[in-house]
């Protein structure tokens, strides 16, 4: 499905890019217009008989597509089943490099041209290279609560993130396998297996565990490893060693830390620059309305100092802040399975009680903004430079689509709005720094 939608969305990215500016030239428009005929055999899925998605055929599905809001909010969209259209691999390839030469010779951004159809964000993960939309998609719910998650579904989540502008997908070894494709994949390690050699963070478990990971995707390489948390049965200097060795031998491009403290990164950034290997260049975090501490003042400092970037995760607290807690423990919900009895045991004790009191008044601060509180507290999240970006966990599209929404509650996150949620919350954490001023 990514295979085949993606040039469809480069095309309509870069025709919409020169068609709605009001600044652009007949000379460019007519450029484009060239380019468009020589990609007569992509499919225009506004066009009707068109085998692509929305064309008559996926018009025709009835019950059987998934109806959301365009992005002008004036018409649904079905989405059509997974093996209605078999594309050209080979066809698609070739018109993906065409409209990518097009572009750098117009000394056009392909992701400002998909910023200005999508609204999508993008920053640098760390001080590296690596640019990643600032909303990535955490496939937990989609894999671990596969009972309540079919595998249409899940496509159907990754398309959408996808057509929105997401290109940052997030897996681990022990999530459901399948084929995944995007721009920039990560998966994380230490979960395996029940053998003592199939967890952890040995050279062992790191090798085969990341090749493992690649072939159940299907895939030669990941962008990003993560260690998935500390391991302190294994010497720092043989999990850098291992980490090296997996990017130089191409199987990943960088590497980075999940839950691990700032002591510990600090330990693995020393051991790479003292024996010449590769440091990590990002920590997963876990980081929301009542987590805070971590993210905003520890991770900063390894920023400035070594470049460490922050991807975090659970931005609605294991769905608490999303309010479907409010009235008890719903069926069906993360909350009421086996294996998430601690966090049953977390909403109904008292600080719980308390944090949906909390969750009340910001109610009401997102009713002012013209939001939903889940959009809030995204949009809280990402007004946090420092985070790269924000991993989106969800189970329907429902909540993926109004998740992806936070984008445009972001521009209305003024300090006057964040000084109104920190009086509410009471947990803001002060650095250093602050306490110097």
């Amino acid at each position: 499905i990514l295979l085949f939608s993606f040039p469809i969305m480069l095309f309509q990215v870069g025709f919409s890019y020169f068609s709605s500016s009001s600044s652009c030239s007949s000379s460019k428009r007519e450029k484009m217009y060239l380019y468009k005929a020589t990609c007569p055999d992509i499919p225009n899925p506004k066009q009707k008989g068109s085998r692509g998605p929305g064309g008559a055929q996926a018009q025709g599905l009835g019950q059987g597509g998934l109806a959301r809001q365009t992005s002008t909010g004036t018409g649904t969209r079905p989405y059509a089943p997974l093996m209605l259209w078999t594309p050209n691999k080979s066809k698609i390839a070739a018109h993906l490099k065409q409209l990518e030469e097009f572009l750098n010779f117009h000394s056009l951004s392909l992701q400002d041209a998909v910023k200005s159809q999508t609204g999508m964000i993008y920053r640098n993960l760390g001080k590296s290279g690596l640019r990643v939309s600032c909303l990535g998609l955490g496939d937990t719910d989609i894999s671990v609560c596969c009972v309540l998650t079919s595998r249409q579904v899940a496509e159907q989540l990754m398309t959408i993130a996808y057509e929105n502008g997401v290109n940052l997908f997030d897996t681990a070894e022990v999530y459901a396998g399948g084929r995944r494709s995007s721009i920039v994949i990560t998966t994380k390690l230490y979960w395996g297996g029940k053998a003592e050699t199939e967890r952890g963070l040995s050279r062992k478990h790191i090798i085969e565990g990341l090749k493992g990971s690649l072939q159940r995707m299907q895939l030669e390489y990941v962008d990003v490893v993560f260690a998935n948390r500390p391991d302190s049965n294994t010497p720092m200097e043989e999990i850098v060693r291992a980490m090296t060795y997996v990017i130089n031998q191409g199987m990943a491009m960088y590497w980075g830390t999940s839950r691990w403290t700032a002591m510990e990164i600090m330990e693995a950034y020393s051991v790479a620059r003292q024996f010449n290997l590769i440091p990590p260049v990002c920590e997963q975090a876990e980081y929301h309305l009542f987590q805070r501490e971590k993210v905003e003042v520890q991770l900063p400092e390894l920023y400035h100092k070594i470049g460490v970037g922050a991807m975090t995760w659970s931005p609605l607290a294991c769905g608490i802040i999303s309010g479907k807690y409010e009235n008890g423990i719903p069926e069906c919900s993360r909350a009421s399975m086996k294996s998430y009895q601690w966090l049953k045991e977390k909403i109904v004790s008292e600080d719980g009680r308390k944090q949906q009191a909390k969750l009340k008044e910001l109610n009401h601060i997102a009713e002012k903004l013209v939001c939903t509180l889940p959009q809030l507290a995204v949009a809280w999240c990402l007004r946090n430079e420092g985070v790269s970006s924000v991993l989106l966990g969800t189970s329907n599209p429902e909540q993926l689509t109004e998740n992806l929404g936070a984008i445009q509650v972001l521009p209305k996150m003024t300090s006057q709005v964040v000084s109104e949620i920190d009086h509410i919350l009471g947990n803001r954490p002060y650095s250093k720094k602050d306490y110097r001023s």
